[in-house]
């Protein structure tokens, strides 16, 4: 059997490929996004009640705690947790393309820089050389000159 026959044009294989870690916790984090969503309101009724209490929210927000518990307890299983893996899936194309579309802006970013700067690949400078080389060096021109006088002008700190 080829490759082409065991994958085939299913979007979602039958039986997935396992996850590494940290996309297992990716679809745990949607598992539980869709569980609170689904308990949106049992959730907002606690935190009303919860909110500006201390010790006496225990006593007080007790009703509601046990409302938003069971209403979370009711959608922990694993067809909600099948379903969020099959909504990790789903999005696989999405984050691929918005991957892809960083990948471009950096090297185009890159390219920027490179032509700004005037560098090459190895991102060394390109073009104009420096003005003269003398026997000290690389200076600048205006910098420890010698006037018609015998006086040396510039520099840091001799005034010009």
């Amino acid at each position: 059997m080829t490759d082409r026959m065991i994958v085939g044009n299913n979007p979602l294989p039958s039986n997935p490929t396992p996850l590494s870690a940290p996309q297992e916790q990716q679809v745990r984090d949607l598992y539980y996004k869709n569980v609170r969503a689904k308990c949106a309101p049992e959730i907002e009724t606690f935190a009303s009640c919860a909110l500006g209490r201390t010790f006496t929210m225990i006593y007080a927000c007790r009703d509601a705690r046990l409302a938003m518990n069971s209403c979370m307890l009711q959608y922990q299983n694993q067809d909600e947790l099948d379903k969020a893996r099959q909504e990790w899936f789903a999005l696989a194309g999405e984050r691929k393309k918005a991957r892809e579309e960083h990948q471009r802006k950096l090297e185009e970013a890159r390219t920027k820089h490179k032509e700004w700067w005037n560098l090459d690949e190895q991102g060394r400078t390109v073009g104009k050389r420096a003005e003269h080389v003398n026997e000290a060096g690389l200076a600048r021109r205006e910098e420890n000159r010698v006037d018609d006088r015998g006086v040396t002008r510039g520099g840091i700190y001799r005034g010009t």
